[in-house]
């Protein structure tokens, strides 16, 4: 018998009834349930803070941890011994390309200028830019960068993507020192992880050619925002921004104000039905780990 733990009725009733699982009910908070001790796989709510140390010591069966989100970095090192972590990989990948592809249009087609007209009922046609002939730069070649490279190139966009390691179709990080000079747009899409910490710093934007759009859909923390700002107040670059460092981005902090800036509260996965997308990957990881198949989405070293 394999147990698996989910943390809500919710995420119990999506999972549905599966022959030789267990599907028991916790958060890993409060009182755990009977017979959390054979729980083998421990699925944490979408939101909730890892606080699992007390929460792994009622599950000494436990082999599998599976994350409802594609970043993982709250939970790594925290682990016990052979204890496998796997991610939402695919999950959010689609609505986060749409939002990042949404972004990017609404900038180059003004629209928050428009709708500024529209609140003073100003009827005001200007021609605008727009992604027929662009050169979109993707920094990050995973599920969702590929999303959004699949999305734009329809559009009329060229679109180059880079990953840590060259590959057919990919370019490698090092090479972006020549590539950021020659690409309107800059799409920044890769997992956080001590490499890509600011890795959007003085130098990358200053690379950037004036006019540029910076779109971030990752992790605030992989822009200078202090650098950004300064981008951003002498109107020489643009963003669209679905995540900011700080985040929750404090009520007096200056990315509010900054010109040619536009901010999302961290929303990319924010669709609704996201949970049947992330519980079915739950069903099937469960099934895997009951079968003795290869689990997916395994976070190791190349993440």
């Amino acid at each position: 018998m394999t147990t698996i733990c989910v943390p809500d009725e919710q995420a119990r009733e999506i999972v549905g009834s599966l022959d030789g699982i267990d599907v028991l009910v916790w958060n890993g908070k409060g009182s755990a349930p009977d017979l959390v001790s054979a729980v083998d796989m421990f699925v944490p709510g979408y939101s909730t803070e890892p606080d699992p140390a007390a929460a792994f010591e009622q599950m000494p069966a436990l082999s599998v941890v599976q994350l409802l989100s594609a970043g993982v970095e709250p939970w790594l090192g925290l682990l016990p011994p052979g204890v496998v972590l796997c991610n939402g990989r695919g999950v959010h990948g689609g609505s986060t390309a749409e939002l990042a592809v949404a972004g990017i249009l609404s900038a180059l087609r003004e629209l928050p200028k428009f709708h500024v007209a529209q609140l003073s009922h100003r009827w005001e046609r200007t021609s605008t830019d727009g992604l027929d002939g662009k050169r979109v730069l993707v920094v990050g070649a995973g599920d969702i960068g590929a999303r959004i490279a699949a999305s734009l190139t329809p559009l009329g966009a060229e679109v180059t993507l880079v990953a840590r390691r060259a590959r057919e179709g990919v370019h490698a990080t090092g090479e972006l020192p020549a590539l950021l000079p020659v690409h309107q747009v800059v799409v920044i899409a890769v997992p956080h992880t001590p490499d890509t910490e600011r890795m959007v710093d003085v130098a990358f934007l200053a690379a950037m050619p004036a006019g540029a759009l910076l779109v971030n859909v990752a992790r605030g923390s992989l822009v200078d925002t202090e650098a950004l700002l300064a981008e951003l107040r002498s109107q020489r670059l643009s963003a669209f921004l679905d995540v900011t460092d700080p985040e929750p981005l404090p009520p007096d902090h200056p990315l509010w104000d900054a010109p040619n800036c536009v901010l999302t509260p961290h929303v990319g996965g924010g669709t609704r039905g996201w949970q049947r997308r992330a519980y079915r990957l739950v069903r099937e990881q469960a099934m895997r780990l009951h079968n003795g198949d290869r689990l997916q989405n395994v976070v190791g070293e190349a993440y």
